[in-house]
């Protein structure tokens, strides 16, 4: 039997997060520039170390249950945002950010897909909460999503973007340059928006699209919406930093999205297998739970998380030698300064 966490290390802990948060954007606002490979290293370390002491506390006061799912959750995430972190790396370039404002939009960014998140979360829990059924939508879904991840493009998603982006450029006043990390600017006397209106939309358009994937992915290890947004929260909190310090690298990473593949579809059997154990459906086995659908467990879970993270990682390091490509860390690279 499950341990109930503390209400006031739950709600303690979330008051914690929201300041370094809080921080966090402060510091990106107040001091803009392109951080070295050592401030980025760094602030990745703290971060981490903060999640594993987190999960610490939780075996402390809970139980090893708690621990694993937070674990598990948090990996799930992080991987996830690794992806998120791709697209953000196309976006920078595909607009010309410049390096020394990329922090404060990349806070930006992060702070969108919290709040999407937060809202997902709370959502995903009353669904769960009152249809047992959701778990079968939430299944199939992931293994859709993942299908899509391994096999299919983003020219789609490239389309769509460059239709919004005409779509506003002919119904408000956006400028060709930049004012530093300014939304709006003045030219000839008119208030106008710069494009970094346009980065915060395709910024916001791509937090959507994975939180649509992430908080169902997270649903299928704990259905504890308190350790659901905490992983969230852990796993986007160094994502600035880790930004800067990985930079190109992400790009080469070529067997990351197989890996990342693998994972939604695991969590989407596991969460079918839960659905068809728990099962509520009528037209399904006379809506009696069938007894012979597994349960994965929470560890199982993490070992295979970890697992195809570091085959996709190793695999993908592997061909960049056998490429003879020169291994960079640092900044994404720009043109613009």
């Amino acid at each position: 039997m499950e341990l109930a966490l503390p209400a006031w290390f739950e709600i303690g802990s979330l008051i914690v997060l929201t300041m370094i948060i809080i921080g966090d954007l402060i510091l990106a606002y107040k001091r803009p520039h392109i951080p070295s490979v050592k401030e980025s290293s760094l602030w990745v370390v703290f971060y981490v170390a903060l999640a594993l002491i987190f999960a610490v506390l939780m075996l402390l006061l809970g139980d090893a249950e708690h621990a694993g799912q937070f674990l598990a959750g948090w990996l799930t995430e992080y991987s996830l945002s690794i992806d998120n972190l791709f697209v953000f790396i196309i976006i920078m370039a595909k607009f010309s950010v410049p390096r020394k404002y990329q922090q404060e939009v990349l806070m930006v960014g992060i702070l969108i897909a919290l709040i999407l998140r937060a809202i997902f979360i709370i959502l995903g829990a009353q669904l769960i909460e009152n249809f047992s059924w959701i778990f079968y939508i939430f299944g199939a879904f992931l293994l859709y999503t993942a299908w899509n991840q391994a096999f299919t493009g983003m020219e789609d998603e490239e389309e769509t973007e460059s239709k919004i982006i005409a779509f506003l450029r002919k119904r408000i006043a956006i400028t060709d340059e930049f004012d530093g990390g300014k939304v709006r600017t003045v030219v000839d006397g008119k208030k106008v928006f710069t494009p970094i209106i346009i980065v915060f939309l395709a910024l916001g358009t791509t937090d959507l699209v994975f939180a649509l994937d992430s908080i169902p992915a997270i649903f299928g290890i704990t259905q504890s919406p308190f350790i659901v947004f905490a992983a969230n929260i852990f796993a986007l909190m160094g994502l600035r930093q880790l930004y800067f310090l990985l930079g190109d690298l992400v790009e080469r990473l070529v067997y990351l999205k197989y890996g990342i593949a693998f994972i939604l579809a695991f969590i989407g059997v596991k969460l079918i297998l839960h659905a068809l154990h728990e099962n509520e459906v009528p037209f399904i086995n006379g809506g009696a739970g069938i007894a012979w659908a597994p349960e994965i467990n929470t560890w199982v879970s993490l070992g295979v998380i970890v697992a195809a993270m570091a085959v996709a990682t190793i695999a993908s390091l592997i061909k960049i030698k056998r490429d003879g490509v020169p291994i960079k860390v640092g900044s994404p690279t720009l043109d613009n300064e």
